[in-house]
């Protein structure tokens, strides 16, 4: 999953530290979600969602298309998932 937190934390001049702080994690936690290392728990994800005033599906991109065709895999938004209502 490709998410936006470098480019969020880069608008506000933040560090990676700063931003642990905020959210009360590790810096090595942010790194790790940043870098696509490691997914965020859904809790996490909402901290992150309101510490940028952004919704969690303006944030994190889920790759729907990997391994599809040739080129870079297509990035497209989280959305509802209506089969599950």
């Amino acid at each position: 999953m490709k998410n936006l937190l470098h480019v969020l934390r880069a608008e506000r001049d933040w560090s990676q530290a700063e931003v642990a702080q905020r959210l009360r994690v590790s810096r090595q936690t942010v790194n790790a979600v940043e870098t696509g290392k490691c997914d965020p728990s859904l809790p996490l994800a909402f901290r992150i969602a309101r510490l940028f005033g952004r919704p969690i599906e303006e944030i994190f991109l889920c790759d729907l298309e990997a391994g599809a065709g040739s080129g870079p895999p297509q990035l497209r938004p989280l959305t509802h998932d209506r089969r599950f209502e």
